[in-house]
């Protein structure tokens, strides 16, 4: 069995038959033959017949400097020839201990402690239960009235997507999430999210963003005795259909959390390492949160690994002699994987050397540029962008909003398109989402927006049926 390699068609029958494929109709996924990625190069992905993509989506999301850099390839067998895991579990290692110094220096100030994980997902786990059980280790009078009861009271966005594991599903507000898991979720309470499009009919834009604005504070205010955190995606909600906040927004739940002495919770997993246009996205509103959330991009795309970082204040009141049981009692295996954290430092480094944030900021002028026809065309709703991380939202009728029907899969049709032509895309419902990666050189801007609306002009053009 392990003699010769399998032929490409052997692996599409293995696929098939053994394959479960994440956030995907398998009957359909099976019939559409998606390509096999064998290898990849620069900013573009080879499958297993030799044909190449340009990588539109950073690997979802994830992928900083391309594939295959050769600075992160050399960290990453350097950390081989030593040892590719042990544990944090009783233990450390210098690529864990040196990427967590590395990471305070860059992060907003006050974030002076770093606990490793494996996911986006994990990160927000961890932030979820390190607030929990602050609270209950603290006798700290945390608002102006007493606690009625225990703070297990999660504070969100309406849309949020916060990952896929139980707490991360529980305050996230994917209404789909929560119609199929809702009996295994903990209780939490949103505020509507403060996207303009999102407003209910008969709502002026100024009014219904006032209206969001106020409604944090009414829900902090009323909710302030048991709300253990409010969690958010800083500046924009990624998986809810690339939803930018308006300026202010950020800024103004951190005053009001402030104010109420409730942690604030930064799920940057999507946003971070560049792609708003600063290296996270709470600088450009000088938030500091209590805990910042950070996954997807922090080992440059590499390998997974995640961190939650947090503040002397979380964290001190952890401390105590160990019979207290004031341990944080949460940890996984490969927690702080050195290979992990390895590709982490390089990928570090690259930010500096390379001056990452000056190719962002060309890149993102660049999508702009390329992707005004959009603005007027019949079947957009909307170009939604933020830094590099652009959402396009189709409809069959941009004067109404009226959507296309689900049934026919518009945004995945693009996708397939997309194929066609060398590109890889993924979409959000009818949501297109072009996420290069923060290295990506410009002509491949330009190439990703060219093919993309090509796309589009393909798969809208044809009557909705």
């Amino acid at each position: 069995m392990f003699g010769t390699a399998p032929s490409a068609q052997q692996l599409r029958d293995w696929d098939d038959q053994h394959v479960w494929h994440p956030f995907a109709p398998m009957q359909a996924y099976r019939e559409e033959a998606a390509p096999i990625i064998e290898s990849g190069e620069g900013f573009e992905l080879i499958d297993v017949e030799g044909r190449r993509y340009l990588d539109g989506i950073s690997s979802l999301w994830c992928n900083v400097h391309g594939h295959r850099v050769p600075e992160i390839d050399d960290a990453v067998r350097q950390q081989l020839d030593r040892v590719s895991h042990t544990t944090l579990l009783g233990l450390s290692s210098p690529p864990s201990i040196e990427l967590a110094a590395r990471l305070v220096e860059v992060v907003p100030e006050g974030l002076n402690h770093v606990f490793y994980s494996d996911s986006g997902s994990t990160a927000v786990e961890v932030a979820l239960k390190m607030a929990f059980q602050y609270h209950k280790q603290t006798n700290h009078k945390q608002t102006t009235r007493p606690a009625k009861g225990p703070r297990n009271l999660f504070a969100t966005v309406g849309g949020a997507y916060h990952g896929d594991t139980i707490g991360s599903v529980s305050v996230g507000s994917i209404e789909l999430f929560h119609r199929l898991y809702g009996e295994l979720l903990f209780q939490t309470i949103s505020v509507p999210s403060p996207v303009a499009l999102r407003r209910p009919a008969g709502e002026t834009a100024d009014g219904y963003l006032q209206k969001c604005f106020d409604e944090v504070e009414r829900i902090v205010r009323e909710h302030a005795d048991r709300l253990a955190a409010f969690i958010l995606e800083p500046l924009v909600q990624g998986a809810a259909g690339i939803l930018v906040h308006p300026p202010g927004y950020l800024k103004h739940v951190r005053d009001v959390t402030r104010q109420y002495n409730i942690p604030l919770i930064a799920d940057e997993v999507a946003v971070g390492f560049g792609r708003t246009g600063t290296l996270f996205a709470c600088e450009q509103e000088q938030v500091q949160p209590d805990f910042l959330c950070l996954a997807k991009g922090l080992s440059g795309g590499y390998l997974p690994l995640a961190a939650t970082l947090t503040t002397d204040e979380i964290f001190e009141a952890f401390l105590g002699d160990s019979a207290a049981g004031r341990t944080f009692f949460h940890g996984h295996t490969f927690t702080g994987n050195p290979l992990g954290c390895a590709a982490g430092l390089a990928s570090l480094k690259l930010f500096q050397e390379r001056d990452l944030l000056r190719n962002i900021s060309r890149n993102s002028e660049c999508l702009s540029r390329m992707l005004k026809p959009l603005q007027v065309h019949p079947h957009v709703a909307e170009v939604r962008q933020q830094g590099i991380m652009v959402g396009i939202e189709l409809v069959q009728d941009r004067e109404t909003l009226t959507p296309f029907p689900a049934a026919r899969r518009t945004g995945h049709q693009v996708t397939l398109a997309a194929r066609r032509r060398g590109l890889i895309l993924r979409p959000l419902g009818d949501v297109v989402v072009l996420m290069p990666a923060p290295a990506m050189p410009e002509h491949q801007i330009q190439q990703l927006c060219e093919t993309a609306i090509d796309c589009i002009e393909e798969v809208t053009e044809r009557r909705a049926g």
